[in-house]
C-alpha cells in the first residue's frame, strides 16, 4: 500500500508529491537479486575464510559497538579529531647507494612536502657486515643505504636537525649498532638523546618468521629487544623503541587475518619480555608502534586497521596495562610491494592510490606510498614524486580528511571489523595456549601457514581465478621500457671501503678495542648492550665490529627453507595443462633414469624467500626433485651444493639487485669446475634492461616478477630436452 502525500511549502501547477511505501524486506531484496543474476551465488569467499555477502544490514552489526574516535578501544581512531585536526605523516621509505646520495634525496623530498624520514638500509648493513666483508660484494648500496661507521650516519642526516625531524629506521638484525650510531650522530649534532624523535623497527620475531634478516639466534635477539626497551625508556622518552611489523608477513603471502593475528601476538610477546626484564609495562608500552601492509583488498584493509586497535587494547588490558596510552595501537602503513607488477607498470600508480586511500580510511598515523617502478628497482626521482604526491593530493584536494572515520557505521565495515577481530583472536589464543609467539615461531607453524597462503594465492593468479590487470588479463602485446634507478655497486663499495679505512686510521685504536671488549663481556653478562654499543660508536667502532663483538658470544643464526607441498599443485587438480606438465616431468625422468633435479639458490644477503619457496613448491608438486638451498650463500657455496647434489638446473632467485654480480659469478665457477652442463635460470626482481647481459653471461632463461609458474616449468622442461605440445585453445581457456 502507498498513499501520495502533498509536501508542504509547494504551491501551483508543479506541486511535488512524495510516495510513502512499506519498507521492503530482505526476502524481497533476495528475490529481486536472484532474478537479476538468475540465481547465481554472489557470496565472495575470501582467502581469509570470510564469506562476504553482497548486502549488509543493521542485523549484521547487532551487538557490535565501535565507540567513538579517541576513546577505548580506539576502533574508530586513536585521536578524537584524527585527520580533521592533523593529517597523517607522509613518511617515505628511502635509502640507496651512499650516505651522500641518500642525504641529497632526503633533502629533495622534504622540500617537496614529505614530513618525516624513513631510512632503508642495504642488506650488508642489515646482516651486520661492513662493506669490505667478502660475503657482501653484490649487496652494498643496492637495496638501501650502506652504513658502516658513525661518519656514514652523520652524513646521512647532514643538514637535517634531529631535534626537529622524526626519523624511522627499518632495522632489526643490526639494530644495536644502527641505533647507537643514530644516538651518537645526534650528540655530535648537538642534540641530546632525550630530544631524539622517531622509531626503530627492532622486530626480530617477524624476521625469524618471514623476512630473515636476522643475525643472532632467537634468545639473545629477544634480549637485545629488552635492552633497547630499557635504554630508551630511561634516556629517550620521545623515541618509539619498536615497530611491530605485519607488513613483511603480508608481503610473504599472509592473509590479512594471519597478518593481523601474528602481528598482535608478536607485540604481546615483546611486552612480556620487557616486563620479565624488570620494566614497568606502563613505562615503555606507550612507545611501542606497529607497521602494517595495505594491499588491494580495499575494505578488508580498512577493517584490519580498525580491528588491530581493538585487539591491541584487549591484549594490553589482559597483560595488566593501566594507562590507556599503553593500550592504544599507533601504526605506520606502507602500500603493498607485492601488488606492484613489472608488466604494464603504470597501473601501479592506481594500485598505490587505492591502497593509500584504504590506509587513510583505516586511520593510519603515517604512510609510505610505493613508486610505480618498485617491482623491478629502487624508485627514481620521477616515480618517487608521483608516489609522494599521491598522499599530498589525498590530503589537500579530496576533502577526505575533514571527517573523522568516514566509513564508521557502515554495516559492511563494522561487520568486517568484528569478523576480523574474532578470527584473529582465535589464532592469538592458539599462540598463547602454546606458550607465546617465540615458541610458535620456533615450532614453525606460523611460517608454514603463511607459505601455504602464498602458494594458494600464486595458484589463483596463475589460473586466472584472481585477476591482476595487465598480467593475467588485459595484458599488453609489448611492454614499454621505463627508466629505472641503477646503482653502481662496485663504485659504492669502493667508496665505503675507503671511508672505513679512513675512520679506522683516525681513531684511538686501544680505546676502540677496549669498548668492543666491554661489549663482548656485556653480552656474556647482563649489562645493557645498547649502552655499551653507544660507547663503541663514540670510539669509532664500525658496524661490523660491533656486530662481531656480540656474535662472539651469541653466534650467528641460519636456517634452510622447507617448501610446502600440495598447495600449488592441488589448486590445479585435473587441469589439462598441469597434467601435461606432470607427464613432461615423467618423460624426462624416464630418459634420465631419475627425476629432473633443481637447486633453488638464494645468494647474497637478501632474506626474502617467498619467490624461491613458491618455485620450490610448484616444481616439487610437478615431480621435480627439489634441493632448497640455505639462505645467504655465496656463489662459490652455491656451486658446491649444485655439484654435490648433481642437479640439472640451478634456479637463482634474486630480489635485491645482486643479480648482475652474483649470477655471472655462479656461472663462471660452474664452468671452471667443468659443469657448464648445469643450466642456470634466473628469477625475481630483474629489470628488462639487464636481461641481455645475463643471457650473455650464460643464463638460460629469465623469469621476471609475475611469471606464471606453469609457464616457467614448461620452459625449464624445454631446457632439459622435453618440448611441451602447443596449447590448444581449449587448454588456454582452461
Amino acid at each position: 500500500m502507498h498513499v501520495p502525500r502533498l509536501r508542504s511549502g509547494r504551491t501551483g501547477i508543479l506541486a511535488e508529491f512524495q510516495e510513502v511505501t512499506d519498507k521492503p524486506t530482505l526476502d524481497q531484496w533476495q528475490a529481486a537479486s536472484d532474478k537479476e543474476v538468475k540465481g547465481k551465488d554472489l557470496t565472495w569467499h575470501t582467502p581469509e575464510g570470510i564469506d562476504v555477502k553482497p548486502l549488509y544490514t543493521e542485523e549484521d552489526v547487532e551487538g557490535w559497538e565501535p565507540g567513538l574516535p579517541g576513546f577505548a578501544p580506539f576502533t574508530r581512531g586513536v585521536r578524537a579529531s584524527m585527520y580533521a585536526g592533523r593529517p597523517w605523516t607522509i613518511r617515505q621509505y628511502a635509502g640507496f647507494s651512499t650516505a651522500e646520495e641518500s642525504n641529497a634525496f632526503y633533502h629533495r623530498n622534504l622540500k617537496a612536502g614529505q614530513k618525516g624520514l624513513s631510512v632503508a638500509f642495504d642488506l650488508a648493513t642489515h646482516r651486520g657486515y661492513d662493506s669490505d666483508h667478502p660475503r657482501v660484494t653484490g649487496d652494498v648500496g643496492k637495496a638501501g643505504v650502506a652504513i658502516d661507521t658513525i661518519d656514514d650516519m652523520k652524513i646521512l642526516f647532514d643538514g637535517i636537525p634531529l631535534d626537529k625531524m622524526s626519523v624511522s629506521m627499518t632495522m632489526n638484525g643490526a639494530v644495536i649498532p644502527i641505533l647507537a650510531f643514530f644516538i651518537v650522530a645526534g650528540e655530535e649534532q648537538g642534540v641530546p638523546q632525550e630530544l631524539l624523535d622517531g622509531t626503530i623497527q627492532n622486530d626480530i620475531l617477524k624476521e625469524f618468521m618471514v623476512r630473515n634478516t636476522y643475525i643472532y639466534p632467537p634468545e639473545p635477539s629477544m634480549r637485545i629487544i629488552s635492552d633497547i626497551f630499557g635504554y630508551t625508556s630511561r634516556n629517550m622518552p620521545k623515541f618509539n623503541s619498536i615497530s611491530i611489523s605485519g607488513y613483511h608477513m603480508q608481503e610473504a603471502g599472509a592473509t590479512q587475518v594471519q597478518e593481523l593475528a601474528f602481528t598482535i601476538a608478536d607485540g604481546a610477546e615483546y611486552v612480556k619480555y620487557g616486563v620479565a626484564s624488570g620494566l614497568d609495562i606502563d613505562k615503555f608500552a606507550g612507545r611501542l608502534s606497529f607497521f602494517f601492509a595495505i594491499g588491494m583488498n580495499f575494505f578488508m584493509e580498512i577493517a584490519k586497521l580498525r580491528a588491530a586497535r581493538v585487539l591491541w587494547h584487549r591484549v594490553m588490558t589482559k597483560l595488566g596495562a593501566k594507562d590507556e596510552r599503553s593500550k592504544m595501537l599507533r601504526t605506520h602503513c606502507q602500500t603493498s610491494g607485492v601488488s606492484l607488477t613489472e608488466k604494464d607498470p603504470y597501473n601501479n600508480v592506481m594500485r598505490t592510490t587505492i591502497e593509500a586511500m584504504a590506509a587513510m580510511l583505516g586511520g593510519t598515523q603515517s604512510l609510505h606510498t610505493n613508486a610505480l617502478d618498485e617491482a623491478i628497482a629502487l624508485p627514481t626521482d620521477f616515480s618517487a614524486r608521483i608516489a609522494r604526491n599521491t598522499q599530498l593530493v589525498i590530503q589537500e584536494e579530496t576533502g577526505m580528511c575533514n571527517v573523522v572515520d568516514p566509513l564508521g557505521g557502515s554495516y559492511y565495515i563494522e561487520s568486517l571489523t568484528k569478523e576480523l577481530v574474532d578470527r584473529a583472536w582465535e589464532i592469538i589464543e592458539k599462540v598463547e595456549a602454546e606458550g607465546g609467539m617465540a615458541k610458535a615461531v620456533a615450532a614453525g607453524w606460523p611460517k608454514a601457514m603463511i607459505e601455504e597462503a602464498a602458494a594458494a594465492k600464486a595458484a589463483r593468479i596463475d589460473r586466472r581465478e584472481e585477476v591482476v590487470v595487465g598480467v593475467n588479463k588485459y595484458a599488453k602485446d609489448k611492454e614499454d621500457p621505463i627508466d629505472i634507478l641503477d646503482v653502481d655497486n662496485v663504485a659504492v663499495r669502493s667508496a665505503q671501503i675507503a671511508r672505513i679505512e679512513k675512520v679506522k686510521a683516525g681513531r684511538d685504536e686501544a680505546a676502540c678495542q677496549a669498548a668492543l671488549a666491554a661489549l663482548t663481556e656485556g653480552a656474556r653478562g647482563k649489562e645493557n648492550l645498547l649502552g655499551l654499543a653507544v660507547e663503541c660508536a663514540r670510539k669509532r667502532a664500525t658496524l661490523g665490529e660491533i656486530s662481531s663483538a656480540m656474535e662472539a658470544v651469541f653466534g650467528r643464526y641460519g636456517t634452510s627453507p622447507t617448501p610446502v607441498k600440495g598447495i600449488y599443485g592441488g589448486a590445479y587438480g585435473e587441469d589439462v595443462r598441469w597434467v601435461g606438465l606432470i607427464e613432461g616431468v615423467s618423460a624426462v625422468e624416464r630418459r634420465k633414469g631419475r627425476k629432473p633435479k633443481m637447486f633453488v639458490a638464494k645468494m647474497g644477503q637478501d632474506g626474502h624467500d617467498r619467490g624461491a619457496n613458491l618455485v620450490s613448491s610448484a616444481f616439487g608438486d610437478l615431480g621435480f626433485d627439489i634441493v632448497a638451498g640455505p639462505l645467504f650463500q655465496t656463489p662459490a657455496e652455491a656451486v658446491e651444493v649444485a655439484i654435490a647434489e648433481d642437479v640439472d638446473v640451478v634456479g637463482a632467485s634474486s630480489l635485491a639487485a645482486g643479480h648482475k654480480t652474483l649470477i655471472p659469478e655462479l656461472i663462471n665457477l660452474l664452468r671452471e669446475k667443468g659443469r657448464s652442463d648445469i643450466k642456470v635460470v634466473a628469477g625475481g626482481v630483474i629489470p628488462a634492461q639487464d636481461y641481455q647481459a645475463l643471457y650473455d653471461a650464460g643464463v638460460s632463461a629469465i623469469f621476471g616478477p609475475g611469471t606464471n609458474l606453469a609457464d616457467a616449468a614448461a620452459e625449464v622442461l624445454k631446457l632439459l630436452g622435453h618440448n611441451m605440445p602447443p596449447e590448444s585453445e581449449k587448454e588456454k581457456a582452461a
